[in-house]
């Protein structure tokens, strides 16, 4: 069997491997008022727009970067999609994950060609079509949801963008544990991630990855407390903010539109059960902690004095006799 019979072609690779537009190829079509279109090039085909048709026999051979007319003679730009303009495009039967947080997912759980990772929460496949994008031609992304409406959705988004066969999808609630095990990393983006911590370390590798997006604090803490009992180490909960600017060199100045919270990325690594997970945590919570504990110790002998300076009716305690 030869590589390319045993491993489905990235959708990346079918085009990046011409400098020309090929048949089959999806394309980004960039037109003179910032409109963009995605489609695949078939021949024959006309694709409809605004600013006339397309004609894709038209496109087939053209260089990438170089520009086309259309029927009604506007000029659009022939380019290569990137992974934002394929999750940008697709039908929404859910609120997707934005890719900021989509990219930094993938950066913080090391994916790469050949990782194996579990989804569960597949929505509308925004993360997962970045997933499959991470781990083809050689890995895996399986997926998991339980509404029929919204699984159809996803399978649509990812036949569209050439990233199905990287993906093993199933219709099933996780309530009873996932369709993988050994893998590399798992994402829950569901709404009681800790209440499946337990299936996660079954289905993680030793010293695996783990992430989870959660939109309030309420979630974030309860995922927290779920760590120490199942033992996750090296915990982090960070946000990010986009900020654009124009790009104009003559009005440089950030954008009027400012990405901020859309949810807490919540990052952790699965340990041995032999470790004490309190070892391992950052120095900051085991002071905040032993500052706590130190507090419980001193408000409880200010109350047995209080109780005593009651019974005895002495400001001070009884001195211990000889």
């Amino acid at each position: 069997m030869t590589t390319s019979e045993a491993f489905p072609v990235h959708p990346a690779a079918t085009s990046s491997a011409h400098s020309t537009a090929q048949p089959g190829n999806l394309v980004l079509l960039l037109s003179f008022d910032q409109k963009r279109f995605i489609i695949r090039l078939e021949p024959g085909r006309r694709t409809f727009t605004h600013l006339g048709a397309f004609v894709h026999d038209d496109l087939i051979g053209r260089t990438w970067g170089s520009s086309i007319e259309t029927t009604s003679g506007y000029r659009a730009l022939l380019l290569e999609p990137g992974l934002a303009d394929l999750m940008r495009q697709l039908k929404r039967g859910t609120q997707i994950i934005y890719p900021k947080d989509a990219a930094y997912i993938v950066h913080r759980l090391s994916l790469r060609a050949g990782s194996r990772v579990i989804e569960a929460g597949t929505g509308s496949a925004g993360l997962t079509t970045a997933l499959a994008w991470a781990v083809a031609p050689t890995g895996v992304v399986y997926t998991h949801e339980t509404r029929p409406d919204v699984f159809k959705v996803a399978r649509d988004n990812l036949e569209r963008t050439g990233l199905l066969p990287f993906v093993r999808m199933y219709q099933i609630d996780i309530e009873a544990g996932f369709k993988a095990s050994d893998v590399d990393a798992v994402f829950l983006d569901v709404r009681e991630p800790w209440q499946y911590l337990a299936h996660v370390r079954v289905a993680l590798r030793p010293g695996g990855f783990f992430a989870s997006l959660v939109p309030t604090a309420n979630q974030a803490i309860e995922l927290l407390r779920g760590f120490d009992a199942h033992k996750f180490a090296d915990v982090t909960v960070e946000e990010l903010l986009l900020r654009p600017y124009k790009p104009s060199a003559e009005r440089f100045r950030p954008d009027d539109a400012l990405i901020a919270h859309t949810g807490f990325l919540i990052f952790a690594r699965c340990i041995s059960d032999e470790e004490d997970v309190m070892r391992w945590q950052k120095r900051e919570r085991l002071r905040y902690e032993a500052r706590i504990k130190s507090q419980v110790e001193n408000e409880a002998e200010a109350a047995r004095r209080a109780a005593d300076r009651e019974e005895t009716g002495k400001r001070y305690p009884r001195l211990p006799l000889p």
